[in-house]
């Protein structure tokens, strides 16, 4: 056994794995201690699985009354690196900014679609009565803007939910007569 671990320690254990398959501690049955040490070895899977993952330190531990030698192995976890937690600091950070831009994006246009809905059903409702909502949808148009331009919203989604806006606004002043699409020509 001293064979062995004199060989793991000066090898700076490259190849502890095939030096653990062959570790065992063993007593001598006979002996008249009443401290008994039961067999101590380590399978490849195990032993690979646990010493793969981490720092290996070893120390050796001498109890009192027996006066052996015990080889101590103990496998620490690696600290995460200094740039992988700033990382995720900066990646919090960002999706705390941008979760409020989404945020606003929806409060805003939930702002005009309640309003569209609100015209919709009055059933003498006046043309001037559009013009409360176009400034609300000015400013959806800018916070959607704002969003897409850090980055917090896809173009393609900004320009979809601008599109949204526009179609239930056009379907309102069709609703209520004040708007006449022109009639599609024929090609032919």
């Amino acid at each position: 056994m001293a064979t062995a671990l004199n060989c793991c320690l000066s090898s700076s254990c490259f190849s502890l794995q095939s030096k653990l398959n062959s570790l065992s501690l063993k007593t001598n049955i006979n002996s008249s201690s009443s401290y008994a040490f039961k067999t101590l070895s380590f399978s490849s899977n195990l032993s690979h699985n646990l010493f793969s993952k981490g720092n290996l330190s070893f120390s050796t531990v001498t109890p009192k009354p027996i006066h052996r030698s015990v080889v101590v192995c103990e496998a620490a976890p690696k600290k995460k690196a200094d740039s992988a937690a700033k990382r995720a600091r900066q990646a919090e950070k960002r999706r705390v900014y941008h979760k409020a831009k989404k945020s606003e994006v929806k409060t805003r246009m939930r702002k005009v679609l309640e309003a569209l809905d609100v015209l919709r059903k009055k059933p003498d409702a006046a043309a001037e009565e559009i013009f409360p909502i176009e400034k609300l949808i000015a400013e959806a148009y800018s916070v959607i803007d704002k969003a897409v331009k850090v980055g917090s919203l896809h173009r393609n989604t900004g320009a979809r939910r601008k599109s949204r806006l526009a179609r239930r606004k056009k379907a309102i002043e069709i609703h209520h007569g004040w708007y006449a699409p022109a009639p599609a020509e024929n090609a032919a």
